[in-house]
């Protein structure tokens, strides 16, 4: 091998290494903010704050350190997403599938998540202080007691949250 491919490759191999692998994709995170759905799309730290667009399926998507606070986004799918660190403050999420979504440290304070679905969803460190789970389902204790709330946040049935 030449020297000058050999130094090609090196090029290559650094310029890729140097590329974030999962960065955000602006085109996706702009076709949500018009209300499209996109399934296992790249919205990484996506702006989504105020968004008002309702029944999107997001499901698989990665949300990550996302902002979704005074969105209201009721009946969205966002099965399986990677919610983690999300900001959601006030949101408005009724009815909506966070069924195996990872939402670990996400924020969620003063939520409306009303009839919303957390079959295996995560909620490890997540702060749901003041938010409103009124007939939410899939919410177990054991599930809860990973999360965080307050006095203010409502659950259905004998459910409790730990205090944050």
């Amino acid at each position: 091998m030449s020297r000058l491919t050999a130094l090609s490759i090196a090029v290559a191999l650094f310029a890729a290494a140097a590329t974030p692998a999962l960065a955000q994709n602006a085109g996706q995170i702009a076709s949500v903010k018009r209300g499209g759905s996109c399934a296992g799309c790249n919205l990484f730290q996506g702006d989504f704050s105020g968004l008002e667009a309702r029944g999107l399926n997001l499901s698989g998507a990665r949300l990550r350190q996302a902002d979704l606070s005074l969105s209201v986004m009721n009946r969205t799918r966002f099965s399986n997403a990677d919610l983690r660190d999300v900001e959601a403050y006030g949101g408005v999420f009724s009815g909506s599938n966070f069924s195996g979504a990872d939402l670990t440290n996400a924020s969620f304070v003063g939520a409306y998540l009303q009839g919303a679905s957390f079959s295996g969803a995560n909620l490890t460190g997540t702060n749901l202080s003041g938010a409103d789970l009124s007939r939410a389902t899939g919410l177990t204790q054991s599930r809860l007691n990973r999360a965080c709330g307050d006095s203010s946040t409502i659950l259905s049935g004998n459910l409790r949250i730990p205090a944050c």
